[in-house]
């Protein structure tokens, strides 16, 4: 049998005549190897399930990437719209988060407190779809820097031990119109706990105290993040603080101006009785419970600087210790005679002890200025003034716990 070329054929391929016929299978069966190849099997077509398609969560981060100038409150919130926020992290340079809150249905984030003022942020939000997708978001922004600021100006100090009446007095270098905010900024806790609450007065001072007097060896931590509080329009607080203080031991003094004595009392027990001197008629004493606020072994009295005109002026008065914003010290006096303690009231509203020219130990004025602390308590009664106000001096305990905690 001849076997020729069929000229025109694809180059290497070759027709065989066989009995008269033209043998094609071996083409043919290459041609449906190559159909298959490009075609593919009817099984695997439509099967992509969507989960590599884009998410359809859109989150959005209201302070634009790059800002400046950016309020400290109101002005950062994290949205997602078709999905729910999965995480958002709002951090500063130094790595310090910002606590926030998530709405109920998982599409607003807030932060929960202000931001700092001149501070560098950066957000990062991540949200997921309803399939499960995730988008995520990113933004870096800084806050304002003010040009009127304020502070508060707080007793007691850092480390200090006083006194059980001692409250927590905050007083602000500029008046407050925002109250809410500010107090929401200041935190007073004791160990052990015990309810505190805070009571303005006027709208540069907020003061602190519990129901009742401190417990003895209580401690007491003051925590305050005001900066970035706008407490008036345009005036920011620049503060971030922390003071811990100890209370010690009891100390209740009580001032009897009808019977000329004072009680001591310490820890519930009576140590001492002192003969005094309270107010004179028509310049009598507060009655009242009132906190030791400074101690000063020697200080000048003069009658000018508390409405007395020139009624007295004492450069050298000893072992003084303030009851009162108003001028009111329980303090050494040299200059009445001895007898008129114990046996009259002498003085301009002062309560005085007997003692010695330039303070001497052994004196009654000398042994209770030794023996006291700030924050201890001088209750005066049967004085024939009024009660002490409670913003006058550190002397809080003087309205009902009631009061004291009903909304201003």
């Amino acid at each position: 049998m001849d076997v020729q070329p069929i000229w025109g054929a694809p180059r290497g391929r070759f027709r065989r005549r066989q009995g008269g016929r033209v043998l094609l299978a071996p083409v043919l069966g290459a041609l449906m190897v190559l159909v298959a190849a490009c075609g593919g099997s009817g099984e695997g077509r439509g099967d992509d399930d969507g989960k590599d398609a884009a998410s359809q969560a859109a989150v959005k981060i209201s302070v634009e990437d790059g800002a400046e100038d950016v309020g400290t409150s109101g002005a950062l919130k994290v949205t997602v719209d078709k999905g729910t926020l999965k995480s958002v992290t709002v951090k500063d340079r130094k790595g310090n988060t910002v606590d926030g809150k998530l709405s109920e249905g998982g599409s607003v984030w807030k932060p929960v407190r202000h931001l700092s003022t001149a501070t560098e942020y950066t957000v990062d939000a991540v949200a997921k779809d309803s399939e499960g997708r995730e988008a995520a978001e990113h933004a870096d922004f800084t806050t304002l820097e003010p040009k009127n600021t304020f502070t508060g100006r707080y007793v007691p100090e850092n480390g200090q031990t006083v006194g059980v009446g001692m409250p927590v007095d905050v007083r602000f270098t500029r008046g407050i119109t925002n109250p809410k905010a500010v107090e929401d900024a200041i935190k007073v806790t004791a160990e052990p706990s015990v309810p505190i609450d805070g009571r303005w007065f006027g709208n540069d001072r907020l003061e602190f105290r519990p129901e009742k007097y401190w417990k003895p060896g209580t401690k007491v931590t003051l925590s305050m993040d005001l900066n970035g509080v706008e407490g008036r329009p345009g005036v920011y607080g620049t503060q971030t603080k922390k003071v811990t203080f100890t209370v010690g031991r009891s100390q209740i003094s009580t001032v009897d101006a009808a019977s000329h004595q004072m009680t001591v009392v310490r820890d519930g027990k009576k140590i001492k009785t002192l003969p005094v001197t309270a107010g004179a008629p028509g310049t009598e004493t507060y009655n009242g419970k009132m906190v030791i606020s400074e101690k000063h072994p020697v200080t000048r009295m003069n009658g000018e600087t508390v409405g007395f005109g020139g009624e007295y002026d004492i450069p050298d008065v000893p072992h003084a210790m303030r009851l009162s914003d108003s001028g009111t010290f329980i303090h050494g006096n040299y200059w009445s005679g001895q007898w008129t303690f114990g046996n009259r009231n002498a003085s301009h509203g002062c309560v005085g002890l007997f003692d010695y020219r330039g303070g001497s130990t052994s004196t009654p004025a000398g042994w209770f200025y030794g023996n006291s602390m700030i924050g201890d308590v001088v209750v005066v009664k049967n004085s024939h003034d009024r009660t002490i106000q409670p913003e006058n001096g550190l002397n809080a305990w003087n309205m009902p716990w009631e009061q004291w905690k009903a909304p201003q």
